[in-house]
C-alpha cells in the first residue's frame, strides 16, 4: 500500500494495519478509523405544475440538498496539524473559533485486509463539529481511540485502484 504519511506518522503505522477507513487530507494520511457512519443525503422537493402542462400532472422539482454529519470512530489521529485544525472550529479561552479556513475536502478510503485502496469518499467542505476522546482507564487493557465528527456540504464517490482491479480495467 502506497501511503503518503505526515512526519508524525511516518515512523508509526501499525494502526494503519487494523483500521480499515484511512482519513487523507491534501494527499497525506492523518488518521485512520474502524468505523465510518457513512453519509446521508436528502433532496428536499416541491411539487409544482408547469405552466405549459394542460394535463395538470404535478412535477416534482428539486429545491435543496441536505448532508447529515458524518463520524469516524474507533480510531487514531496521529497528525497534529490536522487535530489543530479540528480544535481550531472551537472556541478557546478567550476568543472564538480560530480556524482561518475551516472547510477542507477529507477523503475517507475503504482498505481491504490486505490494505488496497477500494471506495474513496470525498467530503466537500467538510467542518469539524465534534471531537471526542474515548474514556481512559489504566485499569483496562483497551487501546486508546479518538471520535470525530464533520458536518459536510457535500461529497463524491470514486473507486479505488482495488475495485477497478475488481472490474477487469
Amino acid at each position: 500500500m502506497q501511503v503518503n504519511l505526515p512526519g508524525s506518522l511516518k515512523n508509526y503505522v501499525e494502526p494503519l494495519k487494523s483500521f480499515r477507513f484511512l482519513v487523507e487530507v491534501d494527499g497525506d494520511a492523518v488518521g485512520a478509523f474502524t468505523q465510518f457512519s457513512g453519509i446521508k443525503m436528502e433532496v428536499q422537493t416541491i411539487t409544482a405544475r408547469s405552466g405549459s402542462d394542460l394535463r395538470g400532472v404535478q412535477d416534482i422539482v428539486p429545491v435543496m440538498t441536505r448532508f447529515e454529519p458524518v463520524t469516524l470512530t474507533k480510531g487514531v489521529i496521529g497528525d497534529n496539524a490536522f487535530l489543530n485544525w479540528i480544535f481550531a472550529a472551537a472556541a478557546s479561552t478567550h476568543t472564538g473559533p480560530t480556524g482561518v479556513n475551516l472547510f477542507r475536502t477529507i477523503n475517507v478510503i475503504a482498505l481491504d485486509d490486505a490494505g488496497n485502496r477500494g471506495v474513496i469518499w470525498s467530503l466537500k467542505d467538510a467542518m469539524p463539529i465534534r471531537y471526542e476522546l474515548s474514556p481512559m482507564d489504566s485499569t483496562r487493557g483497551e487501546v486508546l481511540s479518538e471520535s470525530v465528527t464533520f458536518a459536510v456540504h457535500g461529497m463524491e464517490r470514486t473507486v479505488g485502484p482495488l475495485m477497478l482491479k475488481m472490474r477487469g480495467e
